[in-house]
């Protein structure tokens, strides 16, 4: 993202091109509220200023790293309130990064499951094919 953050009114198109997320994700945020409804002018089009560029890209970069969008929003809200402690916010980080290692134990076993039904192949026909048995209930 090379655009520098201003102080000008963006529409929509030109807030997704600005933070890199498109227009329907956006339409989302604001309908489950992690985007403020942004004002609309005379010709009822939205218009989004620095703080929804902000809280947007903020979001990106959380949904980015896995956060789920509950744990956004707790984020966000803490991020509201700069003079709470930050602890509840690294016990957020620390439960996502047992969630991302737990998926890299899943992987790993998917992994092993899918190298030893590739070495039961022993060439031939798709009617003696090991793999297609393993498969089949």
């Amino acid at each position: 993202m090379s655009e520098k953050i201003t102080s000008v009114d963006h529409t929509i198109g030109a807030l997704g091109k600005l933070t890199g997320v498109n227009i329907e994700t956006i339409r989302y945020y604001e309908r489950i509220g992690l985007l403020p409804e942004p004002a609309r002018n005379l010709g009822n089009y939205r218009v989004y200023g620095e703080t929804h560029v902000r809280r947007l890209t903020f979001i990106r970069k959380a949904r980015g790293l896995g956060f789920p969008i509950e744990a956004v929003r707790r984020m966000l809200a803490l991020s509201d309130q700069p003079d709470r402690p930050c602890g509840e916010v690294d016990a957020l980080v620390v439960e996502q990064m047992r969630e991302v290692e737990r998926k890299i134990a899943d992987l790993e076993r998917l992994r092993a499951e899918l190298d030893r039904l590739a070495h039961q192949c022993r060439g031939g026909l798709v009617s003696d094919c090991r793999i297609i048995e393993a498969l089949t209930p």
